[in-house]
């Protein structure tokens, strides 16, 4: 009896990094805005959506700004960072992540993206993953980010399984937040150690192994 049925996945910080293509597509709107953007502001917009994100970036914006003039901006960040995820290949996916997700298929999991990304798919597809997950949950068919479960409780849906028999990993404490908030199981990775809210710690990656087999 498999203590999990399904493992769900944060995209960026858990399967790959992509921060620095994130702070160099906000750093360029934020320059040209005439903004003071650096990587402790960047950090601030782990794991929310991108509208969200530049709210927070415009919290020292000094003007009035229009939706259609968000939006714009909004889209111009995304072309950026999505010029910038073309350098990407599957030599970005660690050797290590990609044996653990095999060992996690050939124990016979399911595995899920959970992302806030609307660009998850073509990340995916750049790290040669494009059909290795079972189901893909992300900012594209989602309403609220996380914290709010919605992209974790998708995820289970789209596979087919009972909430409480997945588990999902996550970098961010707003996403171990959804995960809790959505009756499910966490393991957290990289920062989201500090927070003290996974139900596991995960010191590396292959750790993954050891909690489902327990």
């Amino acid at each position: 009896m498999k203590k999990y049925n399904a493992i769900i996945f944060d995209l960026d910080g858990v399967i790959c990094h992509t921060d620095q293509y994130h702070y160099e597509a906000w750093k360029a709107v934020a320059d040209e805005l005439g903004i003071y953007f650096d990587e402790a502001i960047n950090n601030r917009l782990r794991g929310v959506s991108r509208m969200e994100s530049f709210e927070i970036i415009l919290e020292r914006y000094e003007k009035e700004m229009s939706e259609a003039d968000k939006e714009h901006w909004l889209t111009k960040k995304n072309e950026i960072y999505k010029a910038l995820l073309k350098n990407m290949s599957p030599a970005d996916l660690s050797l290590e992540v990609k044996e653990t997700l095999d060992g996690l298929r050939e124990s016979g999991h399911k595995l899920a993206i959970g992302s806030s990304s609307k660009n998850a798919r073509f990340i995916l597809g750049q790290l040669g993953l494009g059909e290795y997950f079972d189901a893909i949950s992300d900012g594209n068919n989602i309403s609220k980010s996380k914290p709010d479960p919605e992209v974790f409780v998708k995820a289970a849906e789209y596979i087919e399984e009972a909430q409480k028999h997945c588990l999902v990993v996550e970098d961010a404490e707003a996403g171990l937040k959804a995960a809790i908030a959505g009756g499910m199981d966490c393991a957290a990775i990289g920062d989201a150690v500090g927070c003290g809210l996974g139900t596991y710690n995960l010191a590396t990656f292959s750790d993954l192994l050891k909690v489902v087999e327990n």
